[in-house]
């Protein structure tokens, strides 16, 4: 792993330290730093609190009451895991089916998305159910996960005025990415669909359906088929 060196090391309030690879999207660079969060947590270090993987880097958060210094310690504990090898991303990552109805009831945005795109809404579902989607990383809110793998000709660029609240089970995409709203929260996305799957509950075992590094695919079903299953438990 000599090929990954860190920008950088940045604070992140007292406790936790920020290892930078990247500035922009680079996918070799967030796989790794996936793979990389998952070597760090188990080392089962009592005072590394949580591991955090963002799209070109690593969070390392510490308990309030360590008193070493953390930049140091988040930058050698980094190092020591890329010389050690990081585990394979088969060996934690997840395949999620995620049913979604993309009929106008829960597609407001579909016809700017047609017009800005210059494809019927058919088309623009049936691009978007054809994709392999990667978890690149969850943050904004708990279980907002941004997934990378949207075909360019459906890239088209935000809201101009955010809604100050999006249904939970959106699906909405922006630039070459898609997301799905773990909750009745604000964003500015192009809303194409919702699924009837909840996203996100504290109570679970896992509480996000999404992990970082996890593969998604969508499956269009109708507005019955959504209606049934958001009634199961």
């Amino acid at each position: 792993m000599a090929k990954f060196r860190p920008l950088g090391v940045v604070p992140l309030g007292d406790c936790a330290a920020y290892v930078e690879f990247s500035r922009t999207l680079e996918l070799e660079v967030n796989s790794m730093v996936q793979r990389l969060a998952v070597a760090l947590r188990s080392r089962g270090l009592p005072w590394l609190r949580d591991v955090v993987p963002a799209l070109g880097g690593v969070a390392l958060h510490f308990d309030p009451g360590f008193e070493g210094n953390v930049l140091e310690l988040a930058a050698e504990l980094t190092q020591q895991c890329l010389k050690k090898g990081l585990p394979a991303a088969k060996e934690f990552e997840s395949e999620i089916e995620v049913p979604v109805c993309y009929e106008a009831e829960f597609a407001p945005d579909m016809d700017e998305v047609s017009t800005k795109t210059g494809l019927a809404a058919v088309e623009v579902v049936k691009m978007h159910t054809a994709a392999e989607y990667r978890v690149l990383m969850v943050g904004f809110a708990p279980g907002h996960a941004y997934l990378g793998g949207l075909n360019a000709r459906l890239a088209v660029p935000r809201r101009a005025t955010p809604r100050t609240q999006v249904p939970a089970g959106s699906v909405a995409i922006a630039n070459e990415q898609t997301v799905v709203y773990p909750y009745a929260i604000p964003g500015g996305w192009n809303v194409i669909g919702r699924t009837p799957l909840v996203v996100f509950d504290p109570w679970r075992p896992r509480p996000s359906l999404f992990a970082p590094g996890d593969r998604v695919r969508f499956r269009a079903i109708t507005g019955k088929e959504f209606e049934r299953m958001a009634q199961q438990p």
